[in-house]
């Protein structure tokens, strides 16, 4: 059974700093692509960050600078190191990854939305980060 874990969020007050990680089962971590959406209220699904299998990185704009993103393929881990957090930033955070070929990283409406996986092949179930000021 494929499985996407996340843990990690919580409540941090602006300024401060949380690590996500995102643990896998179920397909071949190594020959994947892990990234982090996140889904604000009355917000789309938003691409945080990917990290591709060779390591190539992207990170949305507004979190450039303050979000790193990495993996470990031996704990088949993938982790979201956040800080200089800020109230924009709370949401619920999630998961996802392509493992298979041709994987749209261009997702619309809800991150949680049942038919996500048309777009990628493995989604977690989220974690929440609230940001206080």
């Amino acid at each position: 059974e494929v499985k996407l874990g996340e843990r990690g969020g919580g409540s941090v007050q602006a300024g401060g700093s949380l690590r996500l990680s995102c643990t896998a089962s179920g397909f071949n971590f190594d020959d994947s692509d892990p990234g982090w959406y996140r889904q604000a209220p009355d917000n789309e699904c938003e691409l945080v960050s990917m990290i591709n299998r060779d390591g190539t990185t992207y990170y949305a704009e507004s979190v450039k600078g303050r979000f790193t993103i990495s993996r470990d393929n031996a704990k088949a881990t993938v982790y979201l190191e956040m800080n200089n957090l800020k109230p924009e930033d709370t949401a619920v955070y999630y998961c996802a990854a392509d493992y298979g070929v041709g994987g749209n990283w261009n997702v619309k409406g809800a991150c949680s939305d049942p038919g996500r996986q048309k777009y990628l092949d493995a989604w977690g179930q989220g974690t929440l980060v609230t940001v206080s000021s």
